[in-house]
């Protein structure tokens, strides 16, 4: 009677260090497996006051699928240049004429090319008369 006890306890015991080892690895691939681009070099820099319409840059690097990246001031969609350049991307564009007097950020999103999802940007103070 001890004997089958002791079986017992040895089969669940074996039993519940698999389960645990199987999903400890199970997250730990998942988070590996998604390496999201970065994005940098932005320029005017963060809080720069600048000019209405005026020219904004940034570099996403080479996890970046290009055709993937999108960008919005203040909501208003903009058209954007890209070029590749080494292993990374400058992207260039232009502020929306109509926001003038105003905080504004320059939002992007993009996906890797893995997939994995990334949103940025940062805030510049855009001169001008407030509409």
């Amino acid at each position: 009677m001890n004997t089958i006890k002791l079986l017992m306890v040895f089969i669940l015991t074996v039993f519940s260090i698999n389960a645990s080892a199987y999903g400890s690895s199970s997250s730990s691939s998942s988070k590996k497996a998604c390496n999201k681009p970065k994005i940098n070099q932005f320029s005017p820099p963060h809080l720069a006051v600048v000019a209405a319409q005026s020219e904004f840059s940034f570099v996403a690097s080479a996890l970046t699928n290009p055709k993937t990246i999108e960008v919005s001031v203040k909501k208003l969609p903009v058209e954007v240049t890209i070029n590749k350049i080494n292993n990374s991307y400058s992207v260039t564009g232009k502020l929306p004429a109509s926001l003038q007097g105003t905080y504004a950020r320059v939002d992007i999103k993009a996906k890797g090319t893995n997939n994995c999802k990334v949103n940025d940007g940062w805030l510049l103070n855009i001169e001008g008369e407030k509409p």
